[in-house]
């Protein structure tokens, strides 16, 4: 009989610690995990901990944390746990910025299949977000040297932590990223919405300038971020947009931003253009509807279009997305 293997083990005790309240016979048992030789069941035990809120293991994350990183290529591959303590310190409010500051700096090159990985980007970026919610007095000068880390997913956790904890300075960090370049779609992407999360009126226009860009994917971000944010004038750029280049590429993408508006004005267009547009483009405005699948009102009107158009593909259609 093959022997139970004791991380896979720790790893299902751990699923089900997830489910319990977290008194004293769970605190006491993740004690325990967090010095575990698994680095995969340290991470774990740290999202657990995140997951139930427990502060008093504040002191048994830090612990574990300073016991990976004396030897981190040994002892936490994949940067599996490190980055999780980060992720369930900042969850959990932690404010002392010296773990942060190791995080942000720390690099860890494993092989892969091709050329070496940073397997310590994302630890970066998580190190970046819980470090400008500190009181560090050059918190933001780490985090700006931040973007321009090699690795986009450092790059991304930079934007982040710029946009809810820069202020002012951050956004115009943000906006000088934007205007100087950035080849990565998803570092972008981040840039877009967090610009207009950190400074909505001052960016619409800015982010507006990207919507046509001939580089699909920049477009596509521009066209998202502005739906994510719910601006009134976001909706008159992406309706502007789309009254240009209806049948662009980027039709299905501009449909479901301006449904992602949420607004009175862009339901309003979107059933008016359900009415009338061709089968096809019904079915990509029904698609970008569906965000309202859960909303009656806006279901029912939307049900109403649909039987008026009285078309057996567009009727199908309905009844798949809602």
């Amino acid at each position: 009989m093959k022997k139970p293997d004791p991380v896979e083990q720790a790893l299902d005790r751990l699923a089900a610690l997830k489910h319990e309240a977290a008194g004293s016979a769970v605190v006491a048992e993740l004690k325990a995990f967090f010095r575990n030789r698994s680095n995969l069941v340290v991470a774990r035990a740290a999202k657990v901990a995140s997951h139930l809120r427990a502060t008093e293991l504040i002191p048994d994350l830090v612990a574990a944390f300073d016991r990976l990183m004396q030897n981190p290529a040994k002892l936490d591959k994949g940067c599996a746990a490190t980055t999780e303590i980060v992720s369930a310190l900042h969850e959990l409010d932690y404010a002392e910025p010296e773990i942060y500051l190791h995080g942000i700096h720390h690099v860890q090159m494993e092989g892969s299949f091709g050329p070496p990985v940073d397997a310590a980007a994302k630890l970066r970026a998580i190190s970046a977000l819980a470090l400008a919610r500190t009181a560090y007095p050059a918190a933001l000068d780490e985090v700006v040297s931040l973007l321009v880390d090699e690795w986009p997913e450092a790059r991304v956790g930079a934007v982040r932590a710029l946009a809810v904890n820069g202020g002012e300075a951050g956004a115009l960090l943000l906006k000088l990223k934007i205007l100087l370049g950035e080849s990565e779609p998803d570092v972008l992407a981040e840039c877009f919405s967090g610009l207009l999360t950190a400074a909505p009126e001052k960016s619409v226009r800015l982010v507006a300038g990207f919507v046509d860009s001939e580089d699909l994917a920049v477009a596509e971000a521009a066209l998202l971020a502005l739906g994510s944010s719910r601006l009134p004038d976001a909706f008159d750029v992406l309706k502007a947009r789309w009254e240009r280049t209806a049948a662009g590429p980027l039709r299905k993408t501009l449909l479901v931003a301006i449904a992602m508006v949420r607004s009175d004005a862009a339901v309003e267009f979107l059933l008016a253009l359900l009415a009338e547009c061709s089968p096809a483009t019904a079915k990509d405005v029904l698609a970008a509807l569906a965000l309202f699948r859960d909303n009656e009102k806006v279901r029912s009107r939307v049900e109403s279009v649909v039987a008026r158009r009285n078309e057996k593909g567009v009727s199908e259609f309905f009844g798949q997305e809602f």
